[in-house]
């Protein structure tokens, strides 16, 4: 054979001949890159059930995944169609009530009778600087229109294209019925293309693995109790569309810094400017025991201390992962987030000096 080295035609040719079919492989897969990487995602989530009923010779490996697709789609297929009607006509009311007159006539009309532009204008006046009521008005309105526009787009998209959603949920089920029977030798075979170290290559997907694990079980459950109790809270104190502020909580709970009081703060305002000082004070403590209990007790223990990324990065891989993918953002930013820190670890430990004693 031929000695291959920078100079060797062979080599190039080779090269761009493999570059070419790695190009047309991402092209011919491209539509399906999202079922395949929450495919990966579910897999490695899953994979402690899987562990779990996989007991051979008893039960071989074939048997337990397909039991672990069932459990995922008892827990996540039904739901989904199940709410997914009763949240699109929610959260196009939540956008029409916002475009109408009346609910502007409502804010001028809390603004008015409770004389909290007043109070809010005596604090700014420390500041030099005043509201008015349109500023407040507008502001509460877009926002308001923002928020119910986006999950009715989300909730839309999946209700309107209703074959198109089962068909990627079952083939998201496959992907993750053939990672868990054979993601072993699959892992195996890309490390050992990869050219990277050995130990670089499982630091990296020990990373993944991690941060999956942390948003989808740690915040994902911690959400789900989150929006499940609060959307109880608001149905009990008779506020309108209970079932999609318990959705919205859901979804900001994944969100740390701010989580579900971008809801409460402003609902506990509302309530002590009405003059509903006791339901107030029920949601004051309401949120503190159950935004405490599940970021200072649960979280931890769930998920521990393995992912050790700033909330404040978090926050912002969140945020910006939804404005980029919509809800499929909550899971892309942090495992973006999480490839980028972990490849400037990589840097850092082993190339970093090389690079800066071979200055240009």
């Amino acid at each position: 054979m031929a000695e291959l080295n920078t100079r060797n035609p062979i080599l190039w040719f080779f090269l761009i001949c493999f570059i070419i079919t790695i190009f047309g492989m991402g092209w011919l897969l491209s539509s399906f890159i999202p079922i395949l990487i929450l495919g990966a995602v579910g897999a490695s989530v899953c994979y402690p059930l899987y562990a779990t009923i996989h007991r051979p010779p008893r039960i071989g490996a074939p048997v337990a995944a397909f039991a672990t697709c069932f459990i995922v789609f008892l827990i996540l297929f039904i739901p989904i169609v199940f709410f997914v009607g009763s949240l699109t006509q929610q959260a196009l009311g939540l956008y029409e009530m916002a475009k109408g007159a009346v609910f502007n006539d409502q804010i001028n009309t809390l603004l008015t009778e409770t004389h909290l532009l007043e109070r809010i204008n005596t604090v700014l006046s420390n500041f030099n600087y005043e509201l008015t009521g349109n500023e407040i008005k507008n502001g509460v309105s877009e926002i308001v229109r923002q928020v119910g526009f986006f999950l009715y787009e989300q909730a839309r998209n999946i209700a309107s294209n209703t074959l198109s959603f089962v068909i990627n949920f079952f083939l998201m089920l496959m992907v993750i019925y053939f990672l868990l029977v054979d993601g072993r030798p699959l892992v195996s075979y890309i490390i050992d293309l990869s050219p990277l170290p050995m130990d670089q290559e499982r630091l990296l997907i020990g990373k993944f693995r991690k941060m999956t694990h942390a948003v989808l079980i740690g915040n994902g459950i911690a959400g789900v109790l989150q929006g499940v109790f609060g959307g109880v809270l608001f149905w009990i104190s008779g506020f309108p569309s209970a079932f999609l502020w318990g959705v919205i909580m859901g979804l900001l709970a994944f969100i740390p810094i701010v989580g579900i009081g971008v809801v409460f703060i402003p609902t506990i305002i509302y309530l002590v400017a009405k003059g509903r000082i006791a339901l107030s004070i029920v949601f004051i403590v309401f949120y503190l025991v159950v935004s405490g209990c599940t970021e200072y007790l649960f979280k931890p223990r769930l998920v521990g201390k393995q992912v050790k990324i700033h909330p404040l990065l978090i926050f912002f891989a969140i945020i910006g992962g939804l404005k980029m993918f919509g809800l499929l953002g909550i899971i892309y930013g942090p495992l973006m987030v999480t490839a980028f820190l972990t490849m400037a670890d990589i840097y850092r430990a082993n190339y970093q000096q090389f690079v800066e004693s071979n200055p240009q």
